[in-house]
């Protein structure tokens, strides 16, 4: 049972081509890159993709990033015990395993891990949303698509 509606929870801003995820405490959560087709073979595809905004039009899902865990171990001015390092790789363990468990009950088949651009210290998640229709590139439409993943992941204590 959710104890938020989904518009209280999290809110989409779109930028250049992709939408920026925010939870409740307006706090970057993630990324959502809708699948806008063969446009970027295209010379205009900048103008394809504004259009495609403007109008609504409907795409058949996107990808989503979001953190997948933080080491607190690759910080340069890092001091501390061996103790202190295994605590951490157990809780990265963990954590991974929880991530492993969502991507098969999701029934997520491909993925990708990368180091993230904002901090070196952690690695972020890409994985693919099809959704059940075309859903239109209009902010409360996604959400209310987008809203029931966010949720099972912030449940589940991987956001």
């Amino acid at each position: 049972m959710h104890l938020h509606p989904f518009w209280t929870l999290w809110k989409l801003d779109f930028d250049e081509g992709y939408f920026r995820i925010y939870d409740s405490k307006r706090m970057i959560t993630g990324y959502f890159d809708p699948d806008y087709g063969d446009v970027f073979d295209r010379k205009d595809s900048e103008e394809v993709i504004e259009s495609m905004i403007k109008n609504h039009d409907s795409v058949p899902g996107g990808i989503i990033m979001v953190p997948l865990v933080k080491f607190r171990l690759f910080d340069t001015d890092l001091n501390t015990s061996i103790s202190e390092v295994e605590q951490n790789v157990a809780r990265v363990s963990v954590h991974l395993a929880k991530w492993k468990g969502f991507l098969s009950s999701y029934g997520c088949q491909t993925h990708s891990v990368r180091i993230s651009h904002t901090d070196q210290d952690m690695l972020t998640i890409t994985f693919p949303v099809a959704f059940s229709q075309p859903t239109p590139l209009e902010k409360k439409i996604l959400l209310e698509t987008l809203s029931p993943i966010l949720d099972r992941l912030e449940e589940s204590g991987l956001l």
